[in-house]
């Protein structure tokens, strides 16, 4: 039979000690031998020694592998033979274990260091500092794109522009803004973006930073180009007739006579038709003037006058406004708020215009369809920032025409100035939010404004 040598050993050592026991108690009972009996005393204690230290090896290797576990030292092995083959398998578990450890840290290291090489490889810069401002971590594209060659704290910026720490330092979670500065004579307009996060217990904010001033001039000088194509379509279209229908009247009414113009003589017809040119030149005169009149008006936005409210009070005020609208044009209309109590600061009254622009957009794309519908709703996304999306069923937006909505002037409409989806992104814009636009031609529009 195969016994185990550890526990073959155990009884060993308590079999010596019960007969060293007996042995000192039949020496102590004789006489003249009590200078042995204490020998063998002395011998029994270094047995019991010997037995409490061999059954303590378990906790003592259990106390070295968690010690190598706490101070990440998976250079120990663990190797016994002398005891059975119960300790050789525990020896082994003890090895496997430091084994993985081993493997999964050399694994993490390789990841910490592609993840290190892919940061300091893109393009975009990122910066990564403490609520004290110390610097964690910084790649090769801040390096280029500040021309530093280190940066122990966020406030060591101020070198760059004077505000530009606190500006970085004041973002949250979220937030992006536009920074315009000048390094080495260059114009950078950086977009940053923050986001927070929690490293060893330390709490981060990380900021990303792109220099997108080439893109801004690009989309500053397409747009331009687009609006004037605009005003200059419409000027045109004023311009054209006025001048065809000066000419006419001139003819009508100027004769040379030796050089020199005179008026002629006019019968009714020809009376006639200068007060009809006439008539025309005015009415085109004063649709230009009205032109050019809305035109400032998008110049013109008045400052906002925040206030904190309830979402709800603008949906109802707006819902009050517009349900006659709703009736005869028998769009199922409905609207919703999740949860119930979002407040927003923002001035009620520019953003009733801009909801009151999009309803009544809403309700023109709902003409002649069966089933019209609208949904009005307002919720907090998954950043906490506050959502408000109108939606139809109506004809949809061609995907050609899809980006020309917000630029002014630009309208599909019959009757329709051009202006109140500019207006809108305008009054968004002074609000710090957005406005965007999904459509499919005959399958509904959605608008979304976030804040």
């Amino acid at each position: 039979m195969n016994y185990n040598r550890f526990s073959f050993i155990i009884i060993f050592k308590i079999l010596l000690i019960i007969f060293n026991v007996i042995l000192i108690v039949f020496l102590f009972s004789a006489e003249n031998l009590w200078i042995t009996s204490v020998l063998l005393s002395i011998v029994l204690i270094v047995q019991i020694f010997d037995l409490i230290r061999f059954t303590d090896s378990t906790n003592r290797k259990l106390q070295q592998f968690l010690q190598s576990i706490r101070y990440s030292d998976f250079s120990t092995s663990f190797f016994e033979e002398t005891k059975g083959n119960s300790f050789v398998e525990l020896n082994n578990e003890f090895n496997a274990v430091i084994s993985e450890f081993r493997k999964t840290r050399t694994e993490t290291q390789e990841q910490h260091n592609y993840l290190l090489t892919v940061v300091q490889h893109i393009n975009i810069g990122i910066i990564a500092f403490g609520e004290d401002g110390k610097v964690d971590l910084m790649n090769n594209a801040v390096k280029r794109l500040l021309k530093i060659n280190n940066l122990i704290s966020i406030e060591d910026l101020v070198k760059i522009n004077d505000d530009f720490p606190e500006k970085i330092k004041g973002l949250r979670a979220g937030d992006k803004t536009l920074i315009k500065i000048i390094i080495e004579d260059e114009l950078l307009q950086l977009s940053i973006s923050a986001t927070q996060l929690k490293l060893k217990g330390k709490d981060l904010t990380l900021i990303s930073l792109q220099n997108i001033h080439s893109e801004l001039e690009e989309n500053e000088i397409e747009s331009w180009q687009k609006l004037i194509r605009v005003l200059t379509h419409e000027i045109m279209n004023s311009i054209t007739p006025i001048s065809s229908l000066v000419s006419t009247v001139d003819e009508l009414l100027i004769e040379e006579k030796n050089g020199t113009p005179t008026i002629k003589q006019l019968d009714d017809d020809d009376v006639e038709s200068v007060s009809d040119a006439l008539a025309v030149i005015s009415s085109r005169s004063k649709g230009l003037l009205h032109f050019v009149d809305i035109y400032r008006s998008l110049t013109r936005i008045p400052k906002p006058n925040f206030r904190y409210f309830h979402l709800e009070e603008l949906f109802l005020r707006n819902i009050q406004l517009m349900r006659p609208k709703f009736k005869e044009t028998k769009i199922d209309f409905n609207y919703s708020i999740e949860p119930k109590n979002i407040k927003v600061t923002a001035d009620p009254d520019l953003l009733d215009q801009v909801l009151i622009n999009l309803l009544v957009n809403a309700i023109d794309a709902c003409k002649n369809i069966p089933e019209p519908k609208i949904t009005l709703k307002g919720f907090l996304n998954r950043s906490s920032r506050m959502v408000i999306e109108i939606s139809d069923n109506g004809v949809g937006i061609s995907l050609d025409i899809l980006d020309k909505v917000f630029m002014p002037f630009y309208t599909s409409k019959k009757h329709g100035s051009g202006i109140g989806l500019s207006l809108s992104r305008q009054i968004m814009h002074l609000h710090k939010g957005t406005i965007t636009v999904k459509s499919k031609a005959d399958e509904g529009t959605t608008f979304t404004l976030v804040f």
